[in-house]
């Protein structure tokens, strides 16, 4: 396919299931992959648009140096490989975010986001973080640390030592890169939510949405079956020391099903702190909450912070 391509005719031949190797103008296929964008939202069919490169050289018109990006997203190339437009185009923003960061007031510096780990650019969770009153503690837990971003903020807190958690290889290598200055007060574990021991603060900013995550930048954002937020409720019991508290970030969700899922995991609400983000994609009615939490002393539930 090539520049003489129309987009009604590109999404016809997507529509019977072709794939589209693209053989024009580099630029010319970021405007044909706009305008199908506007014909269409299925993934799968604007992942049908095909980039060819050859260990990570992309040879037509216009096109750009995508090396080190392709680099860091996939690993050591391996000869001829056909890429999605729209993910490549996904690559090399992320290694553009990787090595500019993102400046964050809370940590007066910035965060360094990995391709695949989920970037910290809604800030007002990392506020909320920054701004509630802390506990007395010596070891705090980060579950599902990302990029580190909580971690870094707890540290320079003055909280003494901070053991960050995540499942995903990447994001355990991004935060360990991120929380590299910190010397001897961060530990970065791989583990599928809580580490060993016990903490006197856990937190944790699962993803919001009960939803099924189709590509690897979905598990940041889509928790299935709510597997995540149920996993850390149930679980900070046998975590927390016993005037510890577990802080949930969480957006989204309505205040009577959270509710619902503290009384499930006998857990009692201690306190609560809100703000409204700003940032552009935020939903209308949209509230990010923190939750202070700890184990009910009996089946009692605080229903009101």
């Amino acid at each position: 396919m090539d520049d003489t391509m129309s987009a009604d005719r590109a999404l016809r031949l997507i529509r019977q299931g072709r794939a589209l190797h693209w053989a024009g103008d580099f630029q010319n296929a970021r405007q044909l992959l706009a305008a199908l964008g506007r014909r269409t939202r299925r993934v799968e069919q604007l992942n049908s648009l095909l980039i060819a490169t050859k260990d990570y050289e992309i040879r037509l018109r216009r096109a750009p140096d995508v090396y080190q990006a392709c680099l860091q997203a996939y690993g050591p190339p391996a000869g001829e490989r056909l890429i999605p437009l729209r993910e490549l185009l996904g690559v090399i923003g992320a290694h553009q975010l990787r090595e500019r960061g993102i400046y964050l007031p809370a940590l007066k510096g910035r965060i360094h986001p990995h391709y695949g780990v989920f970037a910290p650019t809604r800030s007002e969770y990392v506020d909320l973080v920054a701004a509630t009153p802390l506990p007395p503690a010596e070891v705090a837990f980060d579950i599902g640390t990302g990029t580190g971003v909580l971690a870094t903020v707890l540290l320079r807190r003055g909280i003494p030592k901070v053991v960050a958690t995540d499942n995903n290889p990447r994001a355990v290598a991004c935060a360990r890169e991120n929380l590299a200055a910190h010397d001897g007060g961060a530990e970065v574990v791989e583990a599928d939510l809580f580490p060993p021991g016990r903490a006197d603060l856990i937190v944790c900013n699962p993803p919001w949405i009960p939803g099924r995550p189709m590509t690897l930048l979905d598990t940041a954002v889509y928790d299935e079956d709510s597997r995540m937020l149920r996993g850390f409720l149930h679980g900070v019991h046998e975590h927390l020391t016993p005037r510890g508290e577990a802080w949930l970030v969480m957006g989204i969700r309505s205040q009577d099903e959270m509710l619902a899922e503290f009384r499930a995991a006998r857990l009692t609400v201690v306190g609560r702190s809100s703000a409204v983000p700003t940032h552009r994609r935020a939903r209308a009615d949209e509230t990010t909450s923190l939750w202070r939490l700890r184990p009910s002393a009996a089946d009692s539930f605080v229903e009101e912070a």
